[in-house]
């Protein structure tokens, strides 16, 4: 069973699209980093998952529960 999963995740601030098509999925267990350059939309990714902000579109999930929103 996935712990966590993103699934086609999009953020976008007015006309600019920070993330696009975003899926990952981490199982019990597993260790996983993000890496990228300054810009590349890893704290924008951090801030959807922790509730900071909604997605513009796709789904996280928690032990199959969608968060999207929840805090």
């Amino acid at each position: 069973m996935d712990i966590l999963s993103a699934e086609n995740i999009k953020k976008s601030f007015d006309e600019k699209v920070i993330l696009d098509g975003v899926n990952l999925t981490l199982q019990q267990g597993e260790l996983i980093s993000l890496l990228g350059v300054s810009g590349a939309g890893k704290t924008t990714l951090f801030n959807l998952l922790t509730g900071v902000y909604v997605p513009t579109e796709g789904a996280f999930y928690l032990c199959g529960q969608k968060l999207n929103g929840k805090q």
